[in-house]
């Protein structure tokens, strides 16, 4: 046989290179789907902000159309440029007693109040851990309404109804302390007795009306229901300064509610104590809730809803890390 013949009868030579690779049907960089999903969007946050600042800017020209229809509104009807020269002491005499003297102090003593009720409930949700806490919990509300009433009942000037309601709150937040105290300040025993306290403060307020004369009958169930007849400047500055000292300290410990928002355990191990700063934070939101029904009387829902209210207008920011 020939030789050249046997060499082509052979075994086929083997490929000496490896098949191309295939090309990649998307770039390198490009993730799977369930990256994708994983990865945080990177325009959320401006999103969220832009969003917040809208909602805001919305709900602060409602405020301020509002506090314009306050103004001009009632039984003498001024127009709303008329209201807002009268405020600043331009235009007619009549119109500038009007705001200026009568609606403008009602005005301003519901801005306050609110302010007070709302940084009141946001602290005590707080501090209780309870979405659902409110000055009416531990019966700040009725021991406004109890000192205010006593008030009617001595006959006193009705300039001292602000320090009145603050000692009936006081009066509230001491029998609180004295019942939960043994517990550590505990929040369920906080709760339940607060409840208590609301209970037995608000039956004391039905015993004294229903033995008033009719007169006093009629003021007190006026106050009790809420009302911003009568008020003054020199109640708006003396209850309202006291606010906002208050409202101001809140502000500076918000470190520390920050830390009780850890835990007991964990603000222990930090160095804060965390049963007398409970009890120094919830006398803060005494003060805030007592002040503030001075004003405008017992309003019901305030401190409860318009801290939800703020969390979703502005969102949650996310907590700084301390120690």
């Amino acid at each position: 046989m020939n030789p050249t013949t046997k060499r082509s009868a052979g075994p086929a030579a083997q490929p000496s290179a490896r098949p191309a690779a295939q090309p990649s049907a998307g770039p390198a960089h490009e993730l799977t789907p369930d990256q994708a999903s994983r990865r945080p969007a990177s325009g959320a946050p401006a999103r969220a902000r832009r969003r917040s600042v809208l909602l805001l800017a919305v709900a602060a020209g409602l405020l301020v159309l509002m506090t314009g229809v306050a103004l001009s509104t009632g039984q003498v009807t001024i127009a709303p440029s008329d209201a807002l020269r009268a405020l600043f002491g331009f235009g007619a005499d009549g119109d500038v007693l009007v705001v200026r003297e009568f609606r403008a102090p009602r005005v301003l003593s519901a801005l306050i109040a609110g302010a007070g009720l709302a940084v009141a409930g946001s602290l005590l949700q707080r501090l209780f851990r309870n979405p659902l806490a409110s000055p009416d919990v531990i019966g700040v509300t009725g021991g406004a309404s109890f000192g205010a009433v006593l008030l009617l009942a001595t006959g006193a000037s009705q300039a001292l109804t602000p320090l009145a309601a603050l000692g009936g709150g006081l009066l509230a937040a001491a029998l609180l302390g004295t019942f939960a105290w043994r517990a550590r300040m505990a929040v369920t025993r906080l709760v339940l007795v607060g409840l208590a306290v609301q209970a037995g403060l608000a039956a004391a307020v039905n015993l004294m009306i229903v033995r008033f004369p009719a007169e006093l009958a009629g003021q007190a169930l006026q106050w009790t229901t809420g009302s911003l007849y009568g008020r003054t400047w020199p109640e708006v500055w003396g209850a309202g300064g006291a606010i906002a000292v208050a409202v101001t300290a809140v502000f500076l410990l918000n470190r520390q509610v920050a830390v009780l928002d850890l835990g007991d355990d964990s603000a222990g191990g930090l160095g804060l104590d965390p049963h007398r700063m409970r009890l120094g934070l919830l006398l803060l939101a005494v003060v805030l809730a007592s002040l503030a029904a001075a004003l405008t009387g017992p309003v019901a829902f305030v401190a409860l809803a318009v801290p939800h209210l703020v969390r979703l207008l502005a969102g949650r920011r996310p907590r700084r890390r301390w120690g």
